[in-house]
């Protein structure tokens, strides 16, 4: 949609004895456009579509949350009217990326999703004017900065599919290690080796509905930091693994 600047500029050049042709060309804006200005100059009011409701796939959604707390945004249009979902997703991990590109298109489907290309990673994207209705944590300023609770609707799709909204915040903002230590056997040092999932997030109300939800499923963590959380006991990793698994 032009803006009206733009409209009076092109009829101007118009008044002055232009061709539809040749301000079409320097304007770049159609002679059907053109000639409908001359007509209304005004932008016809918008309508505003309706608001599709809940997400159409709750699995879906549940992950898809995970990764919007962990590494998304939403940001208004500049012209106004509509909102981009963007999800930072490391280009070594390509199969987060289709995960992530599919997780949009079964809460949403039919909407438009693609990815732009940044230094080291990709932001997928999508824009509807409904997206801030499907994440109300949506807001101004950093997650970390501002208070993160869910909606009831939102706490009875994680209460159903916790495992999904896990696997979406280690998918963002977590990751499997394998960690090691020495032990003293027979008088001689062995190595150790075991493996370790870390989630690390600023938020201290993400970090706590990441904690709530692994207590949820049984999965025993411990919390070194503030912003760490580790989960490194032998059968919570086995669960881990089970249900979320490395990135690829």
């Amino acid at each position: 949609m032009y803006d009206v600047s733009t409209r009076k500029r092109a009829l101007a050049l118009v008044a002055q004895g232009r061709s539809l042709n040749s301000v079409s060309r320097q304007t770049g804006v159609s002679r059907a456009a053109i000639r409908s200005w001359q007509q209304r100059l005004e932008p016809l009011p918008r309508m505003d579509s309706p608001d599709p409701g809940p997400p159409a796939d709750d699995q879906a959604y549940s992950y898809l949350l995970g990764l919007y707390l962990g590494d998304g945004c939403i940001s208004a249009h500049p012209r106004g009217g509509g909102y981009y979902l963007r999800i930072a997703c490391a280009d070594a991990w390509p199969g987060l990326i289709q995960e992530c590109r599919e997780a949009i298109t079964k809460v949403r489907p039919g909407i438009g999703v693609y990815a732009l290309q940044r230094e080291g990673c990709c932001m997928v994207t999508s824009y509807s004017r409904h997206w801030p209705s499907l994440f109300p944590q949506h807001g101004p300023g950093k997650k970390h900065e501002r208070t993160i609770a869910l909606e009831p609707w939102q706490q009875d799709i994680l209460d159903a599919h916790p495992w999904e909204f896990i696997r979406g915040l280690i998918h963002s903002d977590g990751c499997r290690i394998t960690n090691w230590t020495t032990r003293l056997v027979a008088g001689e040092q062995k190595r150790y080796e075991y493996p370790r999932y870390f989630f690390t997030n600023l938020s201290g109300d993400i970090i706590r509905l990441f904690t709530d939800t692994l207590d949820h499923v049984g999965v025993d963590w411990k919390q070194p930091n503030k912003r760490n959380i580790s989960i490194a006991r032998k059968a919570s990793v086995a669960l881990m693994d089970t249900h979320v698994g490395p990135k690829h």
